[in-house]
């Protein structure tokens, strides 16, 4: 069998680029947040090595016919066997795979998938679709349980062509493997873009973005992949289901919007009709500083509502401002931008400001002044700072775990009347279950991604000590204890136990305490008809029928304590 090399220019065991080099400043800022959990930075875990690792032999052998896409080296398993998720980042830390991918299939057309579909179901394979494998979620992991005689990990990186633009309804049919930087290349020449960057870019794909729903650049209006999706081509184990590109239906329930979101289990994506726009000419940035967190809220909220709809509305608290070292340190600040191909927006950021200024908000007026005239201040200052600080975060985190120290992220969303109590109560109760779970106080803050009419998207992230990074299974558990508190704070709070990074195997406790019962029973019923066979992403949104499914090791009840 041929040996088919992924990207090796990604990391197997981390986020992003296996080259990726921190600065001297970056790991001075590293170890010192270690210092802080008690870390000795010279104690560092070494980082993985393929040769670290011992993988079981492959289960299952492919037919003849699919043999050439097929792959079984090492480098291919290790790196489609987990996501990045801090768990995965752990465990992989830990050199701890025991259910590695058996097969790693590269298809070049639809009908290798077809005959890939074909052969899985008729051997009780499951088959993950894999993209970028950039889930934070659990999403790619082949935690399938004893049902399956194997796993098969599909990787669609071949799908990686725009393969038509209509310039005059601005929109172009994209292969769904294509990873951002490549999608916005090719659309460059035609002075298009899809302006969708979340802070995967890189390393994540289109056919991933809808999958997940992914939410991406805009702010407000536009927030998710699902508001660019035209149409739909989805290849499945029961045939091939491709939507009708309109500008908008209300032709009964949308074929779109049950693919969007599917997270793998209904079929794989091989291309979609995308909404593009013209690419920004005009743009204006400021950097609002505020008194106090809620304040600041209520002058988002008071935003949100105007119809001025902001591109960057990225309001983050005095906790969060202090970790990354936005602006002076200390005060909630909104980084706050506005782009255009079509005209100036003096008049935007004008009554956008006034609304600022009405609670509370200052500003420098000469730095708004010289982003209005074409300066590069939206990517200077605080909000120079914190873009930089927010690509670059996830390298961080994978420093820190080596250092034994865990990093991790959750979001929700809540309507406006509900915010402040659901903030307080959710950094109180995170704030607890870090404390259990670790025996020491942890760190935690917040920031709004993007923000609606009726209510925000808060982002928190959380710093807590693991234990001795030679011993990470403390470490692990931990983990588990606080992202479990944490699905359950966000929903019985009345958030979402996800706004943007999909449910996958993480947040499927709090899915189903938001989600009523009877929308999953007919969720698994559509499942049964495009996947008979139930092989498809098994434990990852919903469960095959009739089939016992892995759980990755989130618990799925409320902690006792």
């Amino acid at each position: 069998m041929p040996k088919i090399p992924a990207n090796k220019e990604r990391s197997f065991w981390g986020w992003g680029r296996a080259d990726f080099a921190l600065t001297q400043p970056e790991t001075a800022l590293i170890d010192g947040i270690a210092r802080a959990f008690g870390r000795d930075p010279a104690a560092i875990a070494p980082e993985p090595k393929l040769a670290d690792f011992k993988l079981r032999a492959p289960r299952v052998t492919p037919p003849a016919s699919l043999a050439e896409i097929m792959s079984d080296g090492a480098h291919d398993r290790l790196s489609h066997s987990y996501g990045k998720s801090t768990a995965d980042n752990i465990r992989m830390v830990m050199r701890h795979v025991p259910e590695p991918v058996d097969l790693v299939a590269f298809p070049k057309t639809e009908d290798q998938i077809a005959a890939l579909l074909d052969w899985a179901g008729a051997n009780d394979i499951a088959v993950i679709p894999y993209g970028g494998g950039s889930s934070v979620c659990g999403g790619v992991e082949p935690d399938v349980g004893p049902a399956y005689r194997g796993t098969v990990c599909v990787d669609m990186q071949n799908f990686d062509r725009v393969l038509e633009v209509d310039s005059l309804s601005r929109a172009a049919r994209i292969q769904a493997g294509i990873h951002g930087p490549a999608l916005e290349e090719q659309l460059r020449p035609h002075g298009l873009t899809l302006r969708f960057f979340p802070q995967s870019f890189e390393f994540s794909t289109l056919g991933g973005w809808i999958a997940t729903r992914a939410g991406g650049h805009y702010a407000t209006l536009m927030t998710h992949i699902d508001d660019l999706v035209e149409a739909t081509r989805m290849v499945t184990p029961a045939g091939i289901m491709e939507t009708r590109r309109l500008p908008g239906s209300g032709a009964g329930i949308s074929g779109d919007r049950m693919v969007l979101g599917s997270e793998g289990n209904l079929g794989l994506i091989t291309e979609a009709w995308m909404r593009l726009q013209d690419r920004p000419r005009f743009r204006a940035s400021a950097s609002v500083r505020f008194d106090s967190f809620f304040s600041a809220a209520k002058a988002v909220r008071a935003l949100s509502q105007s119809g001025l709809y902001p591109t960057n509305c990225r309001l983050l608290d005095e906790a969060e401002v202090a970790a990354y070292g936005i602006g002076d340190g200390k005060s909630a600040t909104l980084v706050l931008g506005f782009e255009s191909a079509d005209h100036a927006l003096d008049p935007w950021m004008e009554r956008a400001l006034e609304l600022m200024a009405d609670h509370g908000g200052r500003w420098d007026a000469e730095t708004v002044a010289a982003s209005l005239r074409g300066g590069d201040e939206h990517r200077k200052g605080a909000a120079g700072a914190w873009r930089e600080s927010f690509i670059r975060m996830p390298y961080y985190r994978d420093r820190l775990t080596r250092l034994g120290v865990i990093v991790d992220t959750f979001e929700s969303a809540i309507t406006w009347d509900r915010f402040e109590d659901f903030y307080r109560n959710v950094m109180a109760d995170v704030g607890r279950a870090i404390k259990r779970a670790t025996g020491k106080p942890g760190r935690l803050s917040c920031r709004f991604t993007h923000v609606y009419p009726d209510g925000p998207a808060p982002y928190f992230t959380f710093y807590c000590d693991g234990g001795a990074p030679g011993d990470m299974t403390g470490a692990l558990e931990a983990w588990r204890r606080i992202k479990q508190a944490a699905n359950t704070a966000v929903t019985t709070h009345g958030g979402t136990v996800t706004h943007h990074h999909a449910v996958g195997r993480d947040h499927r406790s709090g899915y189903e305490a938001q989600s009523p019962a009877l929308m999953r029973a007919a969720i698994a019923a559509m499942k049964s008809r495009f996947d008979p066979a139930g092989i498809l992403n098994p434990g990852a949104l919903i469960d095959p029928e009739n089939r016992q499914v892995g759980r990755r090791g989130v618990l799925m009840t409320q902690p006792s304590e």
